[in-house]
């Protein structure tokens, strides 16, 4: 649990007094100890219910089952909100001490069916998160006991005055979908508005964000980000995907919903996973910080700065609280990438056309969608069948990629919860000479640019391990509840070229953002027509244009024709445009 302190973003039906949500992470409440990491097991502080709670020696205010009550109510007479980073279910700690669970309704601990229920009842071990085993696991949401636990916490969270709740390994790849619903449901049944925040994004699809946007805030839609340009880079394609499916502003708990494209990683950073520092300056230079505020603003992604408020320097301070920005982020509409435009530079006149494909790789996507249907079961003159993707999806020597099916021998023994849970499931292997299970997950952390996925692992009675085949062709893994997909992917050959975006302000204004992902410079140009292709209602076509771009502060005048600048190595150009018609 990490508590942290901002202001919140006016997008939602909640009132909030400013547009940033300037988040500053204080520390991690874990004890700091020798010995002590992000997945180690036993230095966490709980309660006599098996609830987180501050470790008294880092926190005295906290003593005597208070809290972060003090914290808050001193966040809050600075004008601020305060939110804290919870993980999803129950800690492992809480479950090996087999704590009681309290029943919120009665003060007292869980009883149905005549029985006191306990930690070890609703804890599914098999469960734990992927990225860090030792430290929480998913609770039985379908159990009275399990759903009497979430309801504890929540009701705790918003006795300590905590505004904001971002949920962690509940999403992505940890999809858990049973605790999001009912976490929403339990803060629709709370005293008090709490921001509601879903994490990680590797692996979001669209598809998938359809099925709990309705019930959160906001919701990771990439991994972690970095101050690379690797990591900036890969936000592109993923924000114009949820953008044209209209995932941006979509209707969401008690007011609307938002894909977040994780933290801005500005001004005075560690490295990942370094918590001690050494510390330094952000990587990115000045054109990539812009290229990267500007998308996220663009794309109204929530702002969330991930440095250090206590080392804030002036440009990065200037950046973060751009009045530009922050004015697209809060009140824009009709946001979208725009193809209408024309760009040059050498890398794209020496590009190769031709691009080799690499072979197929898994990828995982919400069982509903088109891309998860195309797996069979295939008979073998071994004792084990094959389950493979769809013929016509075949790699360089025509075969299609196949794997072994198994049922996991650890369903022979005598624990009959983890019999009735897994019943129907089974292990794929990739071969019958080895006893490495396919996962669906990674054991760690992703940031934004990286891929690890299907990874084969010794078999265990991991649910991230265990898959079942359905009569549809979807291949559904137990852990996430998502579906394996197999993808052709080809090989990049050339630089990623030039995007644009557009948007319309709330006073007429319409933004254009062009950005260059190339290691060249480009020169980019836009006629004032096309923008009329991009917003039809506007009636642009004849239209002149009072015309000013932010980063430059250069006047442009009035433009009736086309509008021309050259962007830098990774840098962008944010135009603002105030068009009349003729």
């Amino acid at each position: 649990m990490i508590p942290f302190v901002g202001l919140f973003p006016n997008k939602t039906s909640f009132t909030m007094p400013t547009l940033l949500l300037n988040a500053s992470f204080i520390m991690d409440i874990r004890r700091k100890v020798e010995g002590a990491s992000v997945d180690s097991l036993g230095f966490d502080v709980i309660d006599e219910w098996g609830r987180m709670v501050p470790d008294p020696d880092r926190w005295p205010s906290s003593r005597d089952g208070k809290g972060f009550t003090k914290v808050a109510q001193i966040v809050h007479s600075m004008g601020l909100k305060f939110g804290i980073h919870v993980m999803r279910g129950i800690s492992t700690q809480a479950f090996n001490a087999n704590t009681p669970i309290l029943d919120v309704t009665t003060g007292k601990a869980y009883q149905e069916s005549g029985r006191k229920w306990l930690a070890k009842d609703i804890g599914i071990k098999e469960r734990a998160c992927a990225w860090m085993r030792n430290g929480f696991m998913s609770v039985d949401t379908k159990s009275g006991a399990g759903r009497a636990f979430l309801r504890s916490l929540y009701h705790q969270y918003a006795d300590w005055g905590v505004d904001f709740v971002k949920h962690d390994c509940v999403f992505g790849e940890d999809f858990d979908p049973d605790e999001i619903s009912y976490v929403s449901k339990v803060l629709t049944e709370l005293n008090r508005p709490i921001l509601y925040s879903l994490s990680p994004g590797s692996s979001v699809t669209p598809a998938m964000a359809r099925q709990v946007s309705r019930m959160v805030n906001m919701y990771r839609i990439t991994g972690d980000d970095w101050d690379t340009w690797g990591d900036v880079a890969a936000h592109f394609n993923v924000t114009r995907d949820f953008s044209a499916a209209n995932m941006i502003g979509a209707k969401g708990l008690r007011g609307k919903s938002w894909p977040d494209l994780d933290m801005l990683p500005l001004g005075w950073l560690t490295d990942p996973g370094s918590n001690e520092g050494p510390h330094r300056r952000c990587n990115l230079n000045l054109d990539e910080q812009r290229s990267q505020v500007t998308l996220w603003a663009m794309a109204k992604s929530p702002l969330m700065f991930g440095g250090d408020m206590r080392q804030l320097d002036k440009a990065t301070f200037d950046l973060i609280s751009n009045p530009t920005l922050l004015e697209i982020n809060s009140f824009s509409s009709n946001n979208k990438e725009l193809p209408y435009f024309s760009s040059k530079n050498r890398a794209m006149r020496n590009r190769s056309r031709h691009s080799a494909s690499e072979p197929l790789t898994l990828g995982l996507t919400s069982c509903t969608g088109y891309e998860a249907s195309g797996w069979s079961a295939r008979a073998t003159g071994d004792d084990l069948e094959q389950v493979c993707w769809k013929t016509n999806s075949s790699n360089r020597h025509g075969e299609p990629f196949c794997l072994y099916k198994r049922q996991s021998s650890l369903l022979m023994d005598d624990d009959l919860t983890y019999k009735q849970r897994f019943d129907g499931k089974v292990h794929l292997l990739k071969s019958t000479k080895t006893e490495a299970c396919l996962g669906a997950s990674p054991n760690e952390k992703l940031t934004s640019k990286e891929s690890k996925r299907g990874s084969f692992s010794p078999c265990g009675r991991d649910a991230n391990q265990m898959w079942e085949l359905n009569y549809n062709g979807t291949l559904m893994n137990s852990y996430s509840g998502l579906c394996a997909s197999m993808r052709t992917q080809k090989a990049i050959s050339g630089p990623n070229g030039v995007r644009a975006w557009i948007a319309t302000g709330r006073k007429g204004e319409i933004y254009v953002a062009f950005f260059n992902l190339d290691n060249e410079k480009a020169e980019v140009s836009m006629r004032i027509a096309d923008l009329g292709k991009a917003l039809p209602r506007k009636k642009i076509d004849s239209a002149s244009c009072k015309c000013r771009e932010e980063w430059t502060g250069k006047e442009f005048g009035v433009i009736k024709g086309s509008v021309s600048t050259q962007l830098e190595i990774h840098g962008s150009a944010l135009f603002v445009l105030n068009c009349k018609s003729a």
